[in-house]
Formats: C-alpha cells, sequence, structure tokens
C-alpha cells in the first residue's frame, strides 16, 4: 500500500490542515501543538500505522472542530507524556518538540552559563557590531548583581567603577573612530569602507566593557534540552542565573508544558540540579590543597598584567593521528576489520599517507566543505588563555568539549593596538586597573559575582579538547580576516601547534582555508556584502 492510501478521501479532508502533503511520503506537520508533535512521531516505535492514521485516530477525534490554531490533540498528548516522560523516564521523547525564547538584558556573564549546553541554538547580541554607547533612563547597560547590591559600599563603588569604563569606552570608540578615518582615508561615500572602519573601531574598545554588560541572546532548543538548561540555571550559584532559570520556565510553561514535567520535581529536576551543584562545590574543595602546592609565595593569584597576545598550548595529541584518520577513511569500503586497516596504513611511509589524505580530502571548494567523520578518529587537548571577549566567541563551539577556570583579574588583560595607535593606551590602562581593583573588593565580600567586574579584554584560562574535524571547522572559519583578532590569533597558533607540535603536517595541509595573514581585512568582506545586496 503507497503512503496516504490508508486513509479516505473524507480522511484526507480531515487531516489537510495538519499536514503538507495527505498522500505523498514526505510532509511536514503544520498547525499543531509542539506536544502533539511530539507525541506523534514517538509513536512511531510502538505502531505499525502511519501518522496521519495515528494523528486521525488518536489526536483528531471524528467531528473535531478545533481548526487551525485550536489546541488539536492537546490532552491526549498532554496524557501521553505524563506516561512516557514523566513516569517511565524515557528522555528521547523529549527530543521531539522545542520552543523559541528569546532572553534578554542579561549580563554576559550569564550569556555563558546560559549557551553552555551543547543540544541548542543561540544567537547573541554581539559586542562587535552593537555599539553601547547610549543610556537608559539615565543607566548605562550593566546588570547590578543582588549579592554586590546588598552591600551599599560595595554596589556605589561598583556603580562608579563600571559607569567610568562605560563613559571611557563611547568617548574612546569615537577617538579611535576618527583615528581610523584620518589614517585609513577612506573614500565618506563608501559605504563599505564606513562600516568596516566603524566595526574595527568597536573592535578596539570592546574590551573596556565589563562582564556586566548586559545582552539579549535567542535561545531554539528540543524539551529534552530545555530541560537541562532550566535545571542547571535554578540550580546555579549566581542568583542572576536562578532568577532567568525560573523565568525562563515559566515561558516555557506557555508553549511546551508538558516537556517540563519534572524540572521542579523534588525528586528529579531539583534533586538532579542539587546534584549538579554539589559536584562543582566539591571539586572546589578538593583544589585548594592543590592550588596551595602551586602558588607562588604572596598571593600570585592577586597579579595580572597587560600584554599582548593569547598563549595556545597543546598539551595532548595521538602521535600515530594521521594514521588513524586514513585508516578510518579507508575502513567502511574496505570490508576488513578495522584493526587489519589500522595496522596496513601504519605499514605506510608517512610521504605515502600525507599522499593519500590529500587525495582522500582532494576538491574543497570553501571551508564549509569538510571531509568525512574519519577525522573524528584523532584528538586534541589545548589550554588556551586569551582575553573574555575572544572566549565568549569561541566557547560557542559546542560540539568540542570545552571547560573555563572563573573569570578574573590574575592573568592580566590585552592591550588594543589601535587603541594605542589612537594615543588612549592610559585611559585604557586606567579602567582596566580600576576593574581589576574592584575585582578584588567583590572577591573578598561575594566571590560568585566577583567576573561581573572584569573587563572583556582580562584573560580567562580555558581548555578544549576536540577532534580533527572540529578543529579544521573552528580553526577556518575563526581565523578568517574579518574575525576578531584576538581570536584569529588563537585560531592561527592551533593550526600551528598541530602541524609542528603534533607533527600533524599532512592534517594541517587539509586545513587550508585556514588565514594566516597577521591583519584581518573587513573591508573586503563589507565589499562581497555589499556586491550581494546589489545582486539581490
Amino acid at each position: 500500500m503507497a503512503p496516504g492510501d490508508d486513509l479516505t478521501p473524507e480522511e484526507r479532508a480531515r487531516i489537510a490542515p495538519y499536514v503538507t502533503d495527505p498522500i505523498g511520503p514526505v510532509f511536514a506537520l503544520t498547525h499543531l501543538p509542539e506536544a502533539v508533535k511530539g507525541a506523534l512521531f514517538a509513536r512511531y516505535s510502538r505502531s505499525a500505522n502511519s501518522v496521519r492514521r495515528i494523528l486521525l485516530d488518536e489526536f483528531v477525534p471524528d467531528g473535531d472542530q478545533g481548526g487551525i490554531g485550536s489546541e488539536v490533540g492537546a490532552d491526549r498528548a498532554r496524557e501521553f507524556f505524563q506516561r512516557v516522560l514523566a513516569d517511565y523516564g524515557d528522555d528521547s521523547v523529549a527530543q521531539l518538540g522545542g520552543a523559541h525564547v528569546a532572553i534578554e538584558g542579561v549580563s554576559n556573564v550569564l550569556t555563558k552559563v546560559i549557551e553552555w549546553g551543547r543540544l541548542a541554538s543561540y544567537l547573541e547580541q554581539s559586542t562587535r557590531y552593537v555599539p553601547y554607547d547610549t543610556q537608559v533612563d539615565g543607566r548605562w547597560k550593566y546588570v547590578r548583581p543582588a549579592g554586590i547590591a546588598a552591600h551599599p559600599d560595595l554596589l556605589a563603588e561598583y556603580e562608579r567603577v563600571l559607569d567610568d569604563a562605560f563613559a571611557t569606552y563611547a568617548r574612546l570608540n569615537t577617538v579611535v573612530f576618527d583615528h581610523l578615518m584620518a589614517t585609513e582615508a577612506p573614500a565618506t561615500d563608501d559605504p563599505a569602507a564606513m562600516r568596516a572602519l566603524r566595526a574595527r573601531a568597536l573592535d578596539a574598545v570592546r574590551g573596556l566593557l565589563p562582564a556586566a554588560t548586559t545582552a539579549n541572546v535567542g535561545v531554539y532548543a528540543s524539551g529534552q534540552a530545555w530541560e537541562s538548561l532550566v535545571m542547571r540555571l535554578r540550580a546555579h550559584p549566581l542568583p542572576e542565573a536562578r532568577e532567568v532559570g525560573d523565568q525562563v520556565l515559566a515561558a516555557l510553561r506557555h508553549v511546551i508544558p508538558d516537556f517540563l514535567t519534572r524540572v521542579d520535581r523534588p525528586d528529579r529536576g531539583e534533586r538532579h540540579g542539587r546534584y549538579r551543584r554539589a559536584t562543582e562545590d566539591r571539586a572546589a574543595q578538593l583544589a585548594v590543597p592543590v592550588t596551595d602546592r602551586c602558588l607562588t609565595p604572596g598571593g600570585a593569584r592577586h597579579r595580572g598584567v597587560s600584554g599582548t597576545g593569547s598563549a595556545v598550548r597543546l598539551l595532548q595529541f595521538d602521535p600515530d593521528g594521521e594514521a588513524r584518520v586514513l585508516a578510518h577513511a579507508l575502513w567502511p569500503a574496505s570490508g576488513l576489520p578495522l584493526e587489519q586497516v589500522r595496522a596496513e596504513v601504519l605499514a605506510l611511509a608517512p610521504a605515502e599517507r600525507s599522499r593519500m589524505l590529500a587525495e582522500w580530502a582532494d576538491g574543497r571548494s570553501d571551508r564549509r566543505e569538510r571531509p568525512g567523520r574519519a577525522l573524528e578518529a584523532t584528538e586534541y587537548l589545548f589550554e588556551i588563555t586569551c582575553d573574555y571577549g575572544a572566549y565568549r566567541d569561541l566557547q560557542r563551539h559546542r560540539l568540542l568539549t570545552l571547560e573555563a577556570q572563573p573569570l578574573g583579574a590574575t592573568l592580566g588583560w590585552e592591550r588594543s593596538p589601535d587603541a594605542e595607535a589612537a594615543g588612549v593606551a592610559d585611559e585604557f590602562a586606567r579602567v582596566h586597573e580600576a576593574s581589576a581593583a574592584l575585582w578584588r573588593q567583590v572577591m573578598d565580600v561575594v566571590p560568585d559575582e566577583a567576573p561581573y567586574a572584569v573587563t572583556m579584554s582580562h584573560r580567562i584560562r580555558f581548555a578544549i579538547r576536540m577532534n580533527a574535524r572540529e578543529a579544521m571547522h573552528l580553526i577556518e572559519l575563526r581565523s578568517q580576516p574579518q574575525g576578531h583578532a584576538a581570536y584569529r590569533r588563537v585560531a592561527q597558533d592551533m593550526l600551528i601547534a598541530i602541524r609542528d607540535e603534533a607533527g600533524h603536517a599532512a592534517l594541517a595541509s587539509l586545513m587550508h582555508y585556514t588565514d594566516m595573514s597577521g591583519q584581518g581585512d573587513r573591508l573586503a568582506q563589507e565589499r562581497r556584502s555589499e556586491a550581494r545586496r546589489g545582486e539581490a
């Protein structure tokens, strides 16, 4: 029986508002609540019927007059999810529905907490394109955390330092832009050149913004991913995170309530959240003696100076990584056991392996075309120290494994070459020194909220573990000329480490869309965008 043949003409008419095609083998579901869509697909595993038949028999009863936009089948779906998700714990069904949620006016500290989950899509307001040079109701756009606000003297100092940082940012943005206009001398009727210089000026001064700076985040996630995010937020040590967790849960219960029945149950979500928090607390306690043994006398944790350049250290790699990748590329077509193919590949001369890898990956026409999953057969572990602004961009690569130390002032801050060239290095330094002093004050009173005081130019240390396929994606994307100089350096140094320290020159050569030029070229990207707009 062909798809759709099990439905009568009358049944096809009833189903038509809810599917894009009542007959064909491929169709999309429309005008149905998320819970109903998820329940329908979940029924595939326990029914021989088609989704259209299940929808008609179980979710759209005879004589249904709900029409498009109604809660068609909602009661049936609610009962279904209560049984399989809340009672049986079948988590996979929670992947079959999702929701879009806007989270606005939260700190840049919290955006990184929100964006920690892998199985979601995020889009965040950018400090590279949106200037923060205006006030709202006489206040600069930053969060005043509850713990700091509970101490009036500390709050007054916090606001004084952050107000000065924002005012300096607004003033120096104009100074740097005027300097670039004078030195680059673009034609004022060249919109691409003007956009490129405005963006470059923002890049030069964004490091003055504190991590407390507010941002807007759009999130799309499945019910399962939302459940994990809400539990994580509600158990977080930051009051801002817990408050937003409650607000997100309230919003989601208007659109996908059936996917979130376990989040605030004492025996499920709340217990899971407490366990997550407890493991983090135990790790912090266990780290104390290790840290104390490593620290030099005099409290080195509180010292930090300015500098330029990131620090990228390759800590682990597979010496036979190239052979692993080649073996996994050849194995599917070989029909042989993987161990045997690996042995044959290891017996090849290195030059022959390099030739075969190049031939396997040949033909890439742009960086979005990447060879297959064989590149996932070898891994790299990097420890990176760079400014917080660059970390914010690199942290978004969710397929890799990333862990970070708390943001603070112990590692110093990155200078801005364009700000120095514009003659404002002293003002830049003054803001960062005041930020570091404020961080130390907050650490003594509300340590969890100390990162709010730190500027985006302050350095953070984090570790990334990733396979060669993700390395190709990250390095080629983040090294592009229009990217920020800070994360471009990280990407370039990672490639050099793979090539020279790991000795994986053949794999590094596959990443040939990496841009190794020292000076970025945002103008070229703006001209390409201008040309595309003209063709539209």
